[in-house]
């Protein structure tokens, strides 16, 4: 991905901001609230939400029927537009979240079922031990490739300490050979050799089970269903109570109620102790053209934002980002000398949001918070390089849509007016913007470097030669920050004393929010740029990150099933050990870290790929492993 976000602070007279305010909090937001209430209250939202999408369009027909509602007229085109897309953008991701979420709990209920100790394989077809391994050598052979087991070398007895087998690619279709099986064969010995293999990593063993090791493991994957099953049943989305009528509710209910049962309790807890959003959604410009950039008197550069021309919005960031702010003046300022000769597909500003930003203190919220503007910019626009290899991509894309359209025949007025405004924004396209040159970088296809993140180490690296399936070097999070190495103990210290207030003032009923430095923000920022270094000098092609969906799950259950471990009968002592033990491990926010990486990367022009992380293995086998599976997936796709 080649767009990045940057930011800065909107500065304007107190009229100004307090209009703003009164259409983001008094109208703006009161309407998303009432389109996310109405679309969950809707009799065919259950379908809706087997299928994982809403139908297109129901957005805008609801809003609709709210247009002329004396609550929320009153708004600039653009804000509705804007309520339109959040709520599309907040069921489109809720939605998929719980499709994904029934999908894993799905698979897993069905590892679960397969799932056995070697007793009761045993037990179930009546045979022996020996008996079951046979079948599933008999499988095993019928499953795997001759050429994988030819060309497979022979253990050498040259060291005293073996190493792990690696999971290879060929042991990954295995895997999903076997499940494919298992669920097509109707026979109870084949179904229970299958699952023999499959619990075993697709190996077979010598070695008798360990029924301790088993029974926790299947209660590891037992608990991963319940917490997914708890996610399954959460709140619907809602919007952003600005007046706490919410909390106040249910303030009153918890005082004068006695709950049912543990899980009422207990909600209404959460929403008690939730901490309350005190800003308005953020309105959003997707047409770059909506903002109109200039300069006052004073040389001070400014914006103007479509629906609200009559105020204008001074601009304060550093020197860094206003070498991109100039560029959106210029941008424009060059298509209006000539014309409109120029398209406003390669300005390089994509799109806006104007946001609030909480702030600290009392007094009028117009004049407590602070007014914060969000462009998203496509980095390959920055130069001609860039800006020619957008060019043909917008072309081809044309190009296609009109021999789709012509093919048609016969076509009609409107058609005809299609075609021809294609052909004039093609004729624009190819009248480019000046730019300045830098060559595009170009890294080896093959070398590619693997990200792992972890629990002590938020991250780890592996440059691997992909076609040799062998690392290059690898690098820990101590080689990554160098000299810098202690700033990570210094904000694993801070965050853990952090915690230990608020756990201490939410004893005593105190106000507990302890703000946190921005010291965390800085490591990760350093970690990214070391990184991406690493990668240039290699000259890797990409960097393979992995996926977070499930990070959080396997860390809790594993968590929780160690608790269980230690006190097996005493459920307070579970909830005490596994609260100690997360703080004593620590926790880093990957996401932050992901978009600096992110970020980094899309400004040298170097790729960003995806993976899954192994569960198992060191940080270096993980980083190894994953930036491999994908540059064989990348192959085979």
């Amino acid at each position: 991905m080649s767009q990045i976000t940057i930011q800065c602070r909107l500065i304007a007279n107190e009229p100004t901001r307090r209009q703003l305010w009164e259409l983001m909090a008094q109208k703006n937001t009161p309407l998303i609230n009432e389109l996310l209430e109405q679309v969950g209250q809707h009799p065919d939202f259950p379908t809706w939400r087997q299928n994982g999408k809403l139908p297109a369009g129901l957005i805008k027909q609801l809003w609709e029927s709210l247009k002329t509602d004396p609550r929320y007229v009153g708004q600039p085109s653009r804000f509705y537009a804007s309520a339109i897309a959040v709520v599309n953008y907040i069921y489109k991701s809720w939605l998929a979240l719980m499709k994904r979420l029934q999908y894993q709990i799905e698979g897993k209920t069905r590892w679960l079922e397969m799932l056995k100790s070697d007793a009761e394989l045993i037990e179930t077809n009546g045979i022996t031990l020996d008996t079951l391994r046979a079948k599933a050598t008999e499988i095993l052979a019928q499953y795997t490739p001759r050429s994988a087991l030819a060309d497979s070398p022979k253990p050498k007895k040259t060291s005293k300490k073996a190493k792990k087998p690696k999971v290879s690619e060929t042991n990954r279709s295995l895997s999903h050979s076997l499940f494919e099986a298992y669920r097509q064969s109707e026979d109870n010995l084949n179904r229970s050799a299958i699952a023999y293999l499959l619990k075993n990593g697709c190996k077979l063993t010598d070695k008798e089970e360990d029924p301790e090791k088993f029974a926790k493991r299947r209660r590891r994957v037992e608990i991963q269903i319940q917490r997914l099953i708890e996610q399954l049943t959460a709140r619907m989305p809602k919007g952003r109570d600005l007046t706490n009528a919410r909390w106040l509710e249910t303030l009153a209910i918890a005082s004068t109620t006695f709950p049912e049962n543990e899980a009422q309790a207990k909600s209404w807890q959460d929403r008690l102790l939730k901490q309350p959003v005190a800003v308005p959604f953020p309105v959003a410009y997707e047409t770059n053209e909506d903002l109109t950039w200039f300069k006052n008197p004073s040389n001070r550069l400014c914006v103007k934002f479509g629906g609200l021309s009559e105020h204008s919005f001074q601009i304060y960031c550093d020197q860094r980002q206003l070498l991109w702010f100039n560029r959106f003046l210029e941008d424009q300022h060059i298509k209006r000398a000539s014309k409109n000769q120029h398209s406003s597909s390669l300005f390089t500003l994509r799109s806006g949001r104007i946001a609030w930003q909480e702030g600290e203190g009392r007094g009028e919220p117009w004049n407590v918070h602070r007014l914060t503007l969000y462009c998203t910019v496509d980095t390959r626009l920055w130069t001609a390089e860039g800006t020619e290899q957008v060019k043909q991509e917008k072309a081809a894309e044309i190009a296609k849509v009109l021999t789709k359209t012509k093919e048609k025949g016969n076509l009609n007025e409107n058609q005809q007016a299609f075609i021809q405004r294609q052909n004039s924004t093609l004729a624009r396209i190819n009248n480019p913007f000046p730019r300045p040159s830098q060559p595009l970088y170009q890294g080896n296809p093959h070398i590619l470097v693997g990200v792992s993140l972890g629990l002590e180490k938020p991250a780890t690296i592996a440059i691997v030669d992909a076609i040799a399936s062998k690392p290059l070097t690898y690098r820990s999070v101590k080689q990554l920050l160098g000299k810098n190495y202690q700033l990570l103990n210094r904000q694993r210290q801070e965050k853990q004393r952090t915690s230990q207030q608020r756990h201490s003032a939410q004893k005593q009923a105190a106000p507990n929010r302890f703000g946190e430095s921005e010291l965390g923000e800085y490591v990760d920022k350093l970690l990214a740029k070391e990184i991406i270094a690493i990668a240039q000098k290699y000259q890797a092609s990409s960097i393979v990150l992995p996926k977070l969906g499930d990070m959080r799950e396997i860390v809790q259950s594993e968590i929780q099933a160690l608790a269980e471990q230690k006190c097996p009968e005493f459920l307070e002592g579970q909830r005490n050990y596994a609260k100690q033990y997360r703080v004593s491990v620590h926790n880093w926010s990957y996401g932050r870290l992901i978009e600096c990486i992110k970020s980094q990367a899309a400004k040298v022009g170097m790729v960003i790929e995806e993976g899954q992380q192994p569960v198992r293995g060191s940080p270096q086998e993980k980083a190894k492993e994953i930036a491999i599976s994908v540059y064989h997936s990348r192959s085979k796709t």
